[in-house]
């Protein structure tokens, strides 16, 4: 068999005792022709492979470059250099794969994040990016792991859908018509009838409405999968396509809601810092070297492993969206004329206010609950007072809103009475009204942006560098 390695992750734990080892992974240096840092991708730590002076053929020498890949097998010795207690006594080297380190772009040097970008498929093999996806990972695994101890069923909802969840409009059409000549009807608009699914689809923003008749069966569900938004925003918080969380369960109201977001959000950064620790101490280090470029007044209070710390150790603030207001007004930021858009009563809260709440007010995630119906969606559940909804959203440092959930409105005649108000056709949407009508129930849900807690646990300032191929206005590379 070829591969009977060892991960250099594991090994590195190794007591050394002169084992017989074989070990595969790509150059990151190769010194003195003596030398060479030997990394697999499991760790950001490199092994260090020795190769014994006139061994080894100069041919073979010559051809261990930055980023060629080899298969070394040898005896594990301690090591005499600094920061390692073991090293590998290269018996044999096979290259397994040659690269020209004159034209290989990652030179053994510090790349800025926009180079690293333009070179995305090569990105992942830098320590940065290491950490970063090894640690999504993790947070992906803990997401299922969550869920399933909870006994929620995981549904996949459908990517191709006629439905828009939101009513935003702002959606990838999906279609195999002609673009440079449609059929068309009478009246010049395209005839939908003609193409594939036989009317107009686009690439799904939500599995929420799906998600919701999958609650009314199992009780409780939840979705993690891609969703789209053809958004033309080039901001570091917005990708056109991400990924999704979105548990939904029956038998449950706002508060139970807010319970489990909490809980579930503390969960898997729980995970992360206990699965990923040496990643984290890597990531919190380029944090801190980062801010010690910026102003005092702009650098984090707080490490990023005292933060995630400090957010799983403590209670999520929880205020209405009419307190939060209230605060917004009486701050010095607003009396100064600090924010860049208006604060008063039924606004749709900017990201400088969420983070002015989270980072300056309370200096902790903030749970926000019922927002003036106007500026939300029209499955939130009306409250008595006729201007609000049983909305909430969760407020993180460094990024503001990174859940948005709500009660849905169980009650027909209300959510048939909103939809009218939003112009929303109830004919298209006769399955979801069907869930009202046999058996409804107080039920409730929330969605969480994948990337945007990625970005929150590993301190990355830009939500491209937290998915791999980032797909953005006009980007659409690999």
């Amino acid at each position: 068999m070829f591969n009977k390695r060892v991960k250099i992750k594991e090994l590195l734990t190794w007591e050394p005792k002169d084992q017989q080892v074989t070990v595969m992974g790509w150059v990151r240096t190769f010194r003195n022709n003596q030398f060479i840092a030997l990394n697999d991708g499991s760790t950001n730590n490199n092994l260090q492979v020795v190769v014994e002076l006139g061994k080894f053929d100069d041919e073979l020498l010559k051809r261990i470059t930055t980023s060629a890949s080899l298969k070394v097998s040898g005896h594990v010795i301690p090591s005499l250099g600094k920061g390692q207690k073991l090293e590998v006594r290269g018996e044999t080297i096979e290259i397994l794969g040659d690269s020209d380190a004159e034209k290989y772009p990652l030179q053994p040097k510090k790349h800025s994040l926009e180079f690293l970008r333009e070179i995305a498929h090569l990105r992942f093999r830098t320590n940065t990016f290491g950490s970063v996806f090894r640690i999504r990972h993790s947070l992906a695994f803990a997401i299922h792991k969550f869920y399933n101890e909870k006994g929620f069923v995981y549904m996949h909802t459908p990517i191709v859908t006629a439905s828009d969840a939101e009513g935003a409009g702002e959606m990838f059409r999906v279609t195999t018509l002609p673009l440079d000549n449609p059929p068309r009807n009478e009246d010049g608009s395209v005839n939908f009838k003609e193409d594939f699914f036989g009317r107009s689809s686009n690439l799904t923003v939500s599995g929420q409405l799906e998600g919701e008749l999958g609650a009314t069966a199992f009780g409780e569900i939840y979705t993690f999968g891609p969703t789209f938004r053809a958004e033309n925003s080039n901001t570091a918080r917005h990708l056109a396509e991400f990924w999704m969380i979105e548990p939904e369960m029956a038998f449950c109201d706002l508060e139970d809601n807010m319970n489990l977001a909490e809980e579930f959000i503390k969960y898997i950064i729980k995970y992360a810092m206990e699965h990923n620790r040496e990643d984290l101490e890597f990531l919190a280090q380029r944090l801190a070297d980062e801010e010690k470029q910026l102003p005092q007044d702009k650098r984090s209070e707080m490490g990023l492993i005292e933060k995630l710390e400090f957010v799983v150790n403590n209670s999520f603030e929880r205020i209405t969206y009419t307190e939060a207001i209230d605060i917004l007004l009486q701050s010095p930021a607003y009396k100064k004329k600090k924010f860049q858009y208006d604060v008063k009563w039924g606004i749709d809260m900017q990201s400088e206010h969420e983070r002015y709440l989270v980072e300056k007010h309370f200096k902790k995630p903030v749970i926000v609950t019922n927002y003036p119906k106007d500026i939300k969606a029209f499955y939130m559940r009306q409250n008595d007072d006729g201007k609000t909804v049983a909305a909430m959203d969760i407020l993180a440092p460094g990024i503001g809103e990174i859940v948005g959930g709500s009660q849905r409105e169980e009650r027909l005649d209300k959510l048939e009475q909103r939809m009218a108000e939003m112009h929303i056709p109830a004919e298209e949407l006769w399955w979801y009204l069907d869930t009202r009508r046999f058996g409804t129930v107080p039920h409730a849900g929330f969605g969480l942006g994948f990337e945007r807690i990625v970005q929150f646990v590993t301190g990355m300032g830009n939500i491209r560098d937290v998915i791999a191929f980032p797909r953005t206005p006009k980007n659409c590379e690999f």
